[in-house]
């Protein structure tokens, strides 16, 4: 199994920014895809940015410019550093990866942007 535990979220006013973290059970060099997901009250689930075993990363149309997605190994730690934060961008954020075919999540980080 694997245990991811997120954090870093809270409240910050537009224009602002944070930086998440997502600590992992397992040596990130067993796992493959690491991922931040985010979900609004109301709204699905939706991708945020992604990180693969090779360093490629990928981000939604919607963060890009503004979010980046990186790793730390040594530490199992995976960052979602989140400037020039919106007020859309509030939501739960959560962690997942996948290991021998099974996904796993975090249990989510609230980020609010508000004035």
């Amino acid at each position: 199994q694997v245990q991811l535990v997120e954090s870093g979220g809270g409240l910050v006013q537009p224009g602002g920014s944070l930086r998440l973290s997502c600590a992992a059970s397992r040596s990130l060099f067993s796992l493959s895809t690491m991922a931040w997901y985010r979900q609004a009250p109301g709204k699905q689930r939706e991708s945020v940015a992604s990180i693969m075993s090779g360093g490629r990363t990928d981000y939604a149309d919607f963060v890009k410019g503004r979010f980046t997605i990186s790793v730390d190994t040594a530490k199992s730690t995976v960052y979602l550093q989140m400037n020039s934060l919106k007020p859309e961008d509030t939501a739960v954020y959560y962690c997942r990866t996948n290991w021998r075919g099974v996904d796993y999540w975090g249990q989510g980080t609230q980020v609010t942007v508000s004035s």
